[in-house]
């Protein structure tokens, strides 16, 4: 079995940065994308980025582009997040997740293996 474990969240104030991490742990499985989705208070889970695993390709929501970058360790089996300039609308519980099966990257339903989420607060 495959577990996705977040981990980097907190509390930060405007402008501050986090970075997140998500490891992979368990069986060794072929993935063709990881992503991060956050789900904000009273709204739905929404997609945030995505990196396809072997080659890198990217992909943002326009509310974080240029703010945010997923990058990924191979050799340590993880994905991150990086967040700058942070605003109190980013506020959320982010939840990394992996994509089996090469679909769109940004595609919500296309991720089967989700973690559990970390807690994001952003202070104004």
């Amino acid at each position: 079995q495959v577990q996705l474990v977040e981990s980097g969240g907190g509390l930060v104030q405007a402008g501050g940065s986090l970075r997140l991490s998500c490891a992979a742990s368990g069986r060794t499985f072929s993935r063709y994308a990881m992503g991060w989705f956050r789900q904000a208070p009273g709204k739905e889970r929404e997609f945030a980025a995505a990196i396809t695993w072997s080659v890198g390709i990217t992909a943002y929501a326009d509310s974080v582009k240029g703010r945010f970058t997923i990058s990924r360790d191979s050799a340590k089996n993880t994905v991150y997040l990086q967040m700058n300039s942070l605003k109190p609308e980013d506020t959320a519980v982010y939840y990394c997740a992996a994509m089996t099966t090469a679909r769109g990257i940004s595609i919500q339903h296309a991720y089967n293996i989700w973690g559990q989420g970390t807690q994001v607060t952003v202070s104004s």
